[in-house]
């Protein structure tokens, strides 16, 4: 159990990332399912792949996704 201690110590700095990242992905989602949003490509179910799969996928999302 020794050898995992090092995970425990670290645990309060990894789980508010998780929670960050939780959070803007919902939020990207959300905004990629309004009627009127409108995502470069067109095609909104690649940008909620992306924004799931992708490590950080909504940041791409934010930044190039947006056809605004």
């Amino acid at each position: 159990m020794e050898e995992f201690s090092f995970l425990i110590d670290l645990l309060p700095l990894i789980i508010p990332f998780f929670i960050i990242d939780l959070f803007f992905k919902i939020y990207v989602i959300i905004d990629i399912l309004k009627e009127e949003r409108v995502v470069k490509g067109g095609n909104k179910i690649i940008w909620i792949v992306v924004s799931l799969v992708v490590n950080f996928g909504w940041v791409i999302y934010l930044i190039f996704g947006k056809d605004e």
